[in-house]
């Protein structure tokens, strides 16, 4: 398979491509480091980064359990974030759909990333196919040998803050959002969600407060109810 896919994908998928892991590997490194620096074991980042595979999912969640709101928390903010991937396998999701490994296979690799290359490939399923594998396998084995790296380097940082590597989180995520935030009413949203974040995280647990952001999503709802009319 991988022998077809290098066959298959020209010089500019490649050099995309390259560029792209060149950045997932040093926020591998953040995650893995950062993860180390809180005391989490090597090897359960590692786990996480293996069997979970989704970036800003095992930063929100890792941030969330490590500053104590636990369990239950870190991983419902982990699956409410990994929503977004229900549409990406509604609009790729024919791409990989051929067997039941590949299916298996590709919806684990399903990321922002392999989508927006498959997509990119308009009409053309061969090149999309191509892309979607090329990306989301290169990505997968970047980012958990610099998850491995970055764990292993975390256990001889006594405090992460000497690196900045405390604001490596709320950098990654503010650069996943920024996009975003051209739109108006996903801007309006977002001050809504970081309002009520900020004012419940007076009184209430680590971990919850971030969850009851998603209450600025009713800006969107009501805004999308308008234009309708």
């Amino acid at each position: 398979m991988l022998t077809s896919l290098l066959r298959g994908a020209d010089r500019a998928l490649l050099r995309d491509v390259a560029a792209l892991a060149a950045g997932i590997f040093v926020a591998a490194i953040s995650f893995g480091a950062i993860a180390s620096a809180q005391g989490v074991p090597w090897w359960q980042s590692s786990a996480m980064s293996a069997l979970v595979f989704a970036g800003a999912s095992q930063f929100a969640t890792m941030g969330i359990m490590t500053t104590g709101g636990g369990l239950l928390a870190g991983v419902a903010a982990g699956l409410i974030l990994n929503l977004r991937h229900v549409p990406y396998g509604m609009a790729v999701g024919g791409i990989y759909w051929t067997s039941l490994r590949s299916k298996l296979v590709g919806t684990h690799l399903l990321l922002d990333q392999t989508t927006a290359f498959a997509l990119a490939a308009g009409d053309d399923r061969r090149r999309a196919r191509t892309a979607f594998w090329t990306v989301g396998l290169t990505l997968f084995v970047t980012w958990n040998i610099g998850t491995v790296v970055g764990a292993l380097a975390g256990q001889f940082i006594a405090d992460p803050e000497t690196l900045g590597l405390d604001a490596a989180l709320p950098a990654i995520l503010l650069a996943l959002v920024i996009p975003g935030l051209r739109d108006k009413r996903t801007l309006a949203a977002g001050i809504v969600g970081s309002g009520v974040a900020l004012g419940t995280s007076l009184f209430l647990p680590a971990g919850l407060p971030v969850l009851l952001a998603l209450l600025g999503l009713v800006v969107m709802w009501r805004g999308g109810t308008k234009e309708a009319r």
